[in-house]
């Protein structure tokens, strides 16, 4: 079992940080018993560093590996586009697109997507909430459809979609032929969208990166990959910008 171990498990006089562009941002641990090295990265949403190590290194030296890297750290840390704080008026991305959060408290507190605004009413307080469950149940809507193209371009049927919460990874697929899918998605245009589908559909015949795996991507895939892949590369942080 791997646990990340967070600062209340280490010494009590403890307090793993390190100074980000001037903000102190968590170090978190995750001892793994196969690990014969320290490995770290940087969370997508800048919350926090984090560091695989062996069972048998100790947490200061774990510090030390940070802070060497201290350079690479703020360099990439600076990338992370804000967190905004969302409320009426505020904008955020529906497939690839700009919308204006239209809200007022009288109106119905289901979301509504109208032109180029999504409008909502109830309580101020619950508004983010409500957003993020319409922008899930719009996920999840686009990746079925999304399923049955491409299952049926593979010549599958289709298999059960769930949603992810991943902090990295935008899609997954089990050998049980289920596949999971950030919901994040949804804002992204949709061919970087259809594109992660497509790519964890061939998953479902070829579980693994050979040439035989890019070559049913290719065929089953409408637009061209490397621009999807790009655009997820370049803007992918882009996604985690607009809810907690």
């Amino acid at each position: 079992m791997i646990d990340w171990l967070k600062r209340s498990t280490f010494e009590k006089d403890a307090d793993p940080q390190i100074e980000l562009n001037g903000v102190p941002t968590s170090i978190v641990l995750r001892r793994h018993a196969t690990a014969k090295r320290m490995t770290l990265r940087l969370a997508p949403d800048g919350s926090e560093v984090r560091i695989t190590l062996p069972r048998w290194a100790r947490t200061d030296e774990a510090v030390a590996f940070a802070n060497a890297r201290h350079e690479w750290l703020t360099t990439q840390h600076a990338k992370i586009p804000q967190r905004q704080i969302l409320g009426p008026d505020s904008e955020i991305f529906y497939r690839g697109e700009t919308r204006r959060v239209d809200w007022e408290e009288a109106a119905p507190r289901q979301p509504v997507l109208a032109g180029n605004t999504i409008r909502l009413g109830g309580a101020l307080a619950g508004l983010e909430t409500r957003l993020k469950r319409w922008m899930e149940r719009e996920a999840l809507a686009l990746f079925e459809i999304d399923m049955v193209d491409y299952t049926a371009n593979a010549s599958l049927s289709p298999v059960p979609v769930a949603l992810s919460r991943a902090q990295k990874r935008w899609g997954s697929c089990s050998e049980k032929s289920r596949i999971r899918l950030n919901w994040r998605l949804v804002q992204a245009p949709d061919f970087v969208r259809r594109s992660v589908v497509a790519h964890e559909v061939a998953h479902l015949i070829h579980f693994d990166h050979s040439p035989a795996f890019y070559a049913l991507l290719g065929a089953i895939y409408e637009d061209d990959l490397k621009t999807a892949d790009r655009w997820l590369k370049e803007k992918g942080r882009t996604l985690y910008t607009s809810f907690g």
